[in-house]
């Protein structure tokens, strides 16, 4: 029974798998899904909670899923309770695949050096369909409005495109960085290996949320989302690499003692070719791992300096300073639907992570496998 085999009758490992191929396709066709622009405004539709589904008219004839038209009221200035006018004269069918505002969908735009300035790569595909929705000018919110009156639903799945990839950007840089330094650390040793290791020790004392916190701090304002995803990036890949390589540096002193590798340099292999080639990837297992279990952290990382306010910024939407909200006591009592939603996903997505590393782990250990 090979590693793929087991993994697959794992349920815990299968669910968190299923769950973030969800979680990815819904946000790589983010604009296909969400039924509304992230960034438009709803007149009179400041913080307005879920619109509720009604599939009965008022005379009790059913009529299928619709929705009334609502908008917000008066304030109650003793309680905090907010009136709310609904239209019951005016019900909206909902219906899946409707018209709505045109987008491209799979466009594919990234910041590039020397001025990091956001350059369109894929094109797209340009489309006025989305998922769901109503088919007349009534606004159907299935988790309710902001404070601006923008539809939350459509913000969490585009949010999701920033804080589910950059944990794959994350590792992307992280782990080679990680594995070369600790490669090359522990295949030369000498002053090499104490140079560089006392170099990951000192990064590894620092605590990383304090250095996040400290570095996103001194950031230049007025930078754009793209310009701080890409700074968020590089601070927590430049603070990560070192506890990898110090792992990588101890197989790395194992292997370099077997046959394998003593043939190959005594054929004349060069050292790099004989790292590469012959050595790094007998680590691939723990890499796997690593990576699997990383990309939370990254998600953390995010969520952290976006809820303090250093990471991306209003109205550009993520998962971090969607949940920022959190800090008024006020919307935790009165808005609740402004913290559940981004809180939720994050929680299944640090989860998924976690059920499909442990399930990788059980199914590439080698004792498992002689089994």
């Amino acid at each position: 029974m090979n590693w793929w085999q087991r993994l697959k009758k794992n349920p815990l490992a299968r669910f968190g798998a299923i769950l973030l191929i969800i979680f990815y396709a819904v946000v790589i066709a983010a604009d296909f899904v969400a039924p509304y622009d992230p960034y438009a405004s709803q007149p009179n539709g400041s913080l307005l909670p879920p619109t509720k589904i009604h599939w009965f008219s008022e005379s009790g004839q059913f009529i299928g899923p619709h929705v009334y038209p609502t908008i917000q009221g008066d304030t109650n200035l003793e309680t905090g309770d907010r009136e709310l006018i609904v239209d019951k004269s005016k019900p909206s069918p909902v219906r899946l695949f409707v018209e709505g505002a045109e987008y491209r969908l799979f466009q594919l735009s990234l910041p590039l050096p020397p001025q990091w300035d956001e350059v369109t790569i894929i094109p797209g595909i340009p489309l006025n369909w989305h998922l769901f929705g109503t088919t007349n000018q009534t606004k159907i919110n299935i988790l309710g409005t902001d404070d601006q009156g923008r539809d939350q639903f459509s913000r969490l799945v585009h949010g999701g495109r920033i804080s589910l990839f950059i944990g794959i950007v994350g590792v992307a840089l992280t782990f080679p960085l990680g594995m070369i330094v600790g490669g090359i650390s522990g295949y030369f040793g000498g002053w090499v290996d104490t140079i560089t290791m006392r170099l990951a020790e000192v990064l590894m004392i620092f605590p990383s949320i304090y250095l996040l916190v400290t570095l996103g701090a001194v950031l230049p304002p007025g930078l754009s989302s793209t310009e701080r995803f890409v700074l968020i990036v590089l601070i927590t890949s430049f603070i990560s690499w070192a506890g990898l390589a110090r792992v990588i540096r101890g197989q790395v002193l194992s292997i370099k003692e077997r046959e394998f590798v003593q043939a190959a340099q005594a054929m004349g292999g060069k050292p790099l070719y004989i790292m590469i080639r012959h050595i790094l990837p007998q680590t691939a297992t723990y890499i796997i791992i690593s990576a699997t279990l990383a990309v939370p952290s990254f998600i953390g990382a995010e969520a952290v300096l976006s809820l303090i306010g250093l990471g991306i910024q209003q109205p550009d939407p993520s998962w971090g300073n969607m949940l920022s909200l959190a800090t008024n006591a006020s919307i935790l009592v009165l808005q609740p639907w402004l913290i559940w939603p981004p809180a939720l996903v994050i929680i299944l997505t640090v989860l998924a992570f976690n059920l499909l590393g442990d399930g990788l782990r059980d199914a590439l250990d080698p004792r498992s496998l002689q089994k």
